[in-house]
């Protein structure tokens, strides 16, 4: 069981037989009543967000989550394959469980996989990828103005700002919880 006074970011429980994680917090003691948590809450299954206010002392049960690390195979139509790293087992998942980690797969790459009672429903990616340039308009002698940018495609359909001596087939490595350009990969 985990109580409000137990919340941190992303302490995960259990509300309407429902898995979620804990966003933000604030425990609140006003001068008159007595204390409470106002919370934000993000629905592991469906994504969804929701505030709730619960009393202080409310205890919540913490689901039986299994965290699996998982290789990414491959796409087929609107699955994607993914194979446990540890017994080979392979699963497939829908493309709309993974709707913010599409641009960021590639073959190979190692994310964590979120099972709750057995069901995959939701996928962890590492925080930096290195995905290829697939286009980008040439950058032209003279155009380095302090900083100056251009947009780049890269191999997941990602557009991304980056600056103007890069061309395509360079290696970048890509923020994926911001979408940004982080440096380019020699390699």
């Amino acid at each position: 069981m985990i109580g409000t006074s137990d919340f941190k970011r992303g302490a995960k429980l259990i509300i309407d037989s429902d898995p979620y994680n804990v966003v933000e917090f604030e425990h609140v003691k006003p001068g008159k009543g007595n204390a409470f948590t106002r919370t934000r809450l993000k629905n592991l299954i469906s994504g969804q967000l929701l505030e709730r206010t619960f009393k202080s002392g409310d205890k919540f049960k913490e689901p039986d989550l299994d965290h699996r690390d998982m290789q990414y195979l491959y796409p087929e139509g609107n699955m994607h394959y993914f194979m446990d790293t540890k017994d080979f087992e392979q699963i497939a998942l829908d493309e709309d469980l993974l709707k913010e980690a599409l641009p960021y797969l590639k073959e190979n790459l190692l994310v964590e996989v979120l099972f709750f009672n057995n069901k995959a429903i939701n996928i962890e990616i590492p925080n930096f990828v290195e995905l290829a340039v697939t286009y980008c308009e040439p950058g032209f002698k003279g155009d380095t103005a302090q900083g100056a940018s251009k947009p780049a495609t890269l191999e997941g359909g990602l557009v991304v700002s980056v600056p103007l001596h890069l061309k395509e087939g360079d290696l970048l490595k890509i923020d994926t919880r911001t979408g940004a350009y982080v440096e380019k990969i020699n390699k």
